[in-house]
């Protein structure tokens, strides 16, 4: 008997509601039904009325951000008053869509009267998106945008704490008009998605969440050559140059660090500060925290809710213990609703950290944060390199030629000037290392989601 998914809500530990997985041959069945809709009308409408019935269907969700704003805070625990994610969510559709022409255009090497070459841009079929549970709606819209635009249909797994974000996505959609087989929302287990993959019933596959899960991932596309997209880790940091705007640092890196609980995949983790600034950039960093309020998400006073899950809470408490007991200094005193064991999880800036403590090494993806002094540029590019992960790397500094120069020698996809934390829908987003491999949004979103193929055409 197939084991029904739970969604436990980190508000207060009640099942917010239940889901049964698709059965494999009812899986099976639906991918089928997405190839049949790949290979016929949805590839070849025009790419206008592609773009037209997925903006519908982003315009549809955003008539709704009241009850996104509070069904993402039951299922995640990110507080009302941020309002859901609708902004982040239509400014990347928007894009894509306005690209869409240009991303997708043929590329003409020749057209006379003897010969036409082209490459063309072909959709690869089946895309199945698994979607991860920090930013249910941005994350989907990444792939799924350009994916439908580009001629693919779509299989959406979404992760089994936001369950619910892929039912009202596809009821958008559908409502707007996309056939129901070329989106599709499916509840599936592990297995059944490794078997997707493995016998090729999809032909790309985009996957965003743990190192241990792209692994799967990749594993089961072992031998079929389907072409995996992963975003996975991060152990993001910052650097605090002698002649950064310190004001502007501290709020910007601390945000960037405790936003949705830490739970940011280019969240900051660790941050390293030129030693002139150090202790000045702490004691504002911890008068920041501690102006924090951490509480239901309900509430709208609350800047800061419950992290998504109890084992992710439990995962943060044991890098802080681990740090403390090998010489760290915590500075922010347990909070209210902090009870020491829930999802409830007071946020923490840690001084006296090495990359010897796992809290500056490993992911946390929680509201924790380490930070060093540095003496300079060198001692900040080697300690920023010193990790498994490279997504995003934020620099604080008022000379632009620096922040490309010390840039240029950090293992990561993403370099910030004075800011962090946020994702360009013009700028490819990517990574290295444990963080994975793919490109997202850009122009080169449609280059990953097509295929090219060549026409060589003599005409006599």
């Amino acid at each position: 008997m197939t084991k029904e998914i739970k969604l436990i809500s980190p508000i207060d530990g009640s099942v917010y509601l239940t889901r049964t997985p698709l059965p494999r041959d009812d899986a099976f069945a639906a991918a089928k039904r997405a190839r049949v809709a790949a290979r016929g009308s949805w590839a070849n409408k025009p790419i206008q009325e592609r773009i037209d019935l997925v903006l519908k269907g982003v315009e549809i969700i955003g008539q709704s951000t009241d009850q996104m704003a509070l069904e993402i805070a039951h299922q995640m625990g990110r507080p009302i008053r941020y309002g859901g994610e609708f902004g982040g969510f239509d400014e990347r559709a928007q894009y894509m869509a306005k690209i869409a022409h240009e991303g997708l255009a043929d590329d003409v090497i020749e057209d006379s009267a003897d010969f036409r070459r082209v490459i063309k841009r072909v959709p690869w079929g089946v895309v199945l998106v698994v979607a991860p549970w920090n930013y249910p709606y941005m994350t989907a819209i990444n792939t799924i945008a350009p994916a439908l635009i580009a001629g693919n249909t779509v299989l959406l797994k979404h992760a089994a704490q936001t369950l619910l974000v892929g039912e009202r996505m596809a009821e958008a959609f559908h409502a707007a008009g996309i056939p129901e087989d070329v989106f599709q929302n499916v509840v599936l287990d592990h297995d059944t998605t490794s078997a997707l993959i493995s016998e090729r019933a999809v032909d790309f596959v985009n996957f965003t969440g743990s190192v241990g899960g792209g692994q799967a991932m990749e594993r089961a596309a072992a031998g079929t050559f389907i072409p995996v997209s992963t975003e996975l880790g991060g152990k993001d940091p910052g650097y605090v140059r002698v002649d950064a705007d310190l004001e502007a640092a501290v709020d910007t890196l601390m945000d960037g660090a405790m936003f949705n609980a830490g739970q940011c995949c280019c969240g900051i983790e660790r941050i390293y500060v030129e030693q002139s600034l150090f202790e000045p950039f702490v004691e504002k960093a911890v008068a920041w925290v501690n102006a924090q309020k951490l509480g239901n998400p309900l509430d709208p006073d609350t800047t800061l809710g419950p992290m998504a899950n109890q084992r992710f809470a439990d995962v943060v408490r044991a890098q802080v213990s681990d740090a403390l007991q090998s010489g760290a200094t915590a500075h922010i005193a347990q909070m209210d609703a902090d009870d020491g064991k829930g999802p409830y999880v007071t946020p923490q800036v840690l001084t006296g950290v090495t990359h010897d403590m796992s809290v500056m090494r490993e992911e946390t993806f929680g509201p924790v944060v380490g930070i060093m002094p540095v003496e300079d540029d060198f001692e900040a590019i080697r300690l920023m390199n010193d990790t498994n992960f490279g997504l995003t790397a934020s620099v604080w500094t008022k000379d632009a030629a620096a922040a490309e120069r010390i840039g240029n020698l950090i293992e990561t996809g993403t370099v910030f000037m004075n800011r962090c934390d946020y994702l360009d829908p013009a700028l490819c987003w990517t990574g290295c290392k444990d963080t994975g491999r793919g490109a997202g949004l850009s122009k080169l979103a449609y280059q990953s989601l097509t295929r090219p193929k060549s026409y060589h055409l003599r005409k006599n």
